[in-house]
């Protein structure tokens, strides 16, 4: 039994991670922040939210003692904060000033692992705050990363769907192509497994991507063979891309999260589906178990973070779905309209919406015209929220990954108002404007733009516009 506990909605945009340590819970956002909560009662701590990135933050994880979190973000650098007062500790720059998409720490002794968009891949001395060792993968951007329970070696995924081991002092031991479309997480259980037939212990990891596919794989050291990667099953579920997987502190369950706004808890073992939750309105983003109670964490790009309790006790050995009658959105009621509005912070619009029998099917058909001409709502700050929150409905509706290319390459979000920079790029124009601001030099290549013009880039608008469409159908 998995059981809603508590939401978290303190986060003004998408939730990106969320991370636990004995007694912390800490979560970071496409909104810059990093927030830190107490598990006795789920309030803030006094000094969060902790400030200080430009831009997005795509990461964030406890050293082993809790005593400091680290987190990570588009403006190429790793914070080391202290968990105690909030104060900063370190600004890790990465070579390159690539975005850094994901960090880590080694459990002994402390290195922080930080990983780029340009598949740079670096390890820092935590107590020193110096630079330890270099790499690279051989292609694509570094989307994940984990360490070995002992920390003699670790795991990176990248864009081009390579797993990656590598041992502490960076050298590469295994590459293997592991999924199709881009690997976007992975994780290493805490407990090793037993191989009755060879007599050996293997580490046991798991890895998901844009293929919608959870591997589970054994990796096995040995004098004689060096390193070997085994896969051992895929687990089933999801419909789309998964975004996120972690193992319990145990090692019997696995947690997934997906596009299709979907958690799954599986059962390591076995492979069976434990629960299923679909409390998230957009896709799920993150999950993690705490590591000494029965408690799991899933974010998601509908800006909450959802606290579950799991009943360790009496382990479900069916599917059980939570929340698994939803009505399609075109097929809402004006009842369920109104009630959407209200969860929406727009209740006071629930009359004119009824007047005008605003149903699911007219809802998604709304434009700015149809709000100020018919609805006659005359506010264009109130017209403008309206339209987004429909926006945002609308995007729910896509249970298919979205194409690289209408991606912005700095918030990694559908574009918009897609423009092409010097560099030859396309970017969202509103993200772009503010690279520039504070920088001259180009978020994909590092090198110096010749100039800062901005061209709209109207055949990508359209084809995001065709593309859209045909998710709604």
């Amino acid at each position: 039994m998995a059981t809603l506990i508590h939401t978290l909605a303190d986060h003004s945009d998408d939730v990106n991670y969320c991370a636990f340590s004995s007694s912390c819970l800490a979560t970071c956002s496409l909104d810059k922040t990093i927030r830190v909560y107490s598990l006795s009662n789920f309030a803030e701590l006094p000094y969060s939210p902790l400030e200080g990135h430009a831009y997005a933050v795509h990461c964030c994880c406890f050293s082993p003692s809790g005593l400091v979190l680290a987190s990570c973000s588009t403006d190429g650098t790793s914070v080391l904060w202290d968990t105690r007062d909030g104060r900063r500790l370190a600004v890790l720059e990465q070579p390159g000033a690539s975005p850094v998409r994901v960090c880590r720490f080694s459990p002994e002794p402390a290195y922080l692992l930080a990983g780029a968009a340009d598949g740079s891949v670096v390890l820092w001395n935590a107590q020193s705050m110096k630079l330890y060792r270099s790499g690279k993968v051989k292609d694509g951007s570094l989307m994940a990363c984990a360490f070995s329970p002992n920390g003699n070696f670790f795991v990176t995924g990248s864009s081009s769907g390579d797993l990656t081991i590598w041992d502490d002092k960076m050298r590469c031991l295994y590459n293997e192509k592991a999924h199709d479309l881009g690997v976007t997480c992975c994780d290493i259980s805490s407990r090793p497994v037993s191989d009755n037939e060879n007599g050996c212990k293997y580490f046991q990891m798991a890895s998901c991507g844009q293929d919608n596919h959870i591997k589970l794989w054994l990796i096995l050291f040995t004098d004689f063979l060096g390193v070997q990667l085994k896969y051992k099953c895929t687990l089933n579920g999801h419909s789309a891309p998964v975004l996120a997987c972690a193992f319990s502190c145990d090692g019997q369950m696995i947690v997934s999260g997906s596009v299709d706004k979907c958690v799954i808890i599986y059962e390591t073992s076995t492979g069976n589906t434990l629960h299923t939750l679909s409390q998230h309105t957009r896709y799920v983003t993150t999950c993690a178990f705490a590591p000494h109670s029965p408690l799991l964490a899933t974010g998601s790009m509908d800006k909450t973070v959802h606290i579950w309790q799991l009943d360790l006790k009496q382990p479900c050995a069916g599917n059980t779905v939570e929340n698994e009658s939803q009505v399609a959105i075109e097929d809402w009621s004006e009842d369920d309209v109104s009630a959407w509005l209200c969860a929406q912070d727009l209740a006071d619009f629930v009359g004119l919406f009824k007047i005008n029998n605003i149903d699911g099917k007219e809802l998604l058909n709304l434009t700015k015209e149809s709000l100020a001409n018919e609805l006659k709502i005359e506010s264009l700050g109130l017209r403008s929220k309206v339209l987004q929150k429909i926006e945002e409905l609308r995007m729910t509706m896509i249970s298919v990954s979205v194409p690289d290319e209408f991606l912005c390459p700095i918030t990694r979000e559908l574009m918009n108002d897609p423009v092409i920079a010097t560099d030859g790029y396309s970017y969202e124009r509103e993200a772009m404007e503010n690279w520039i601001s504070n920088r001259r030099s180009s978020p994909m290549t590092n090198l110096p733009l010749h100039s800062l013009m901005l061209t709209p880039n109207r055949t990508l608008k359209m084809a995001i516009s065709r593309w859209l469409e045909t998710q709604q159908k």
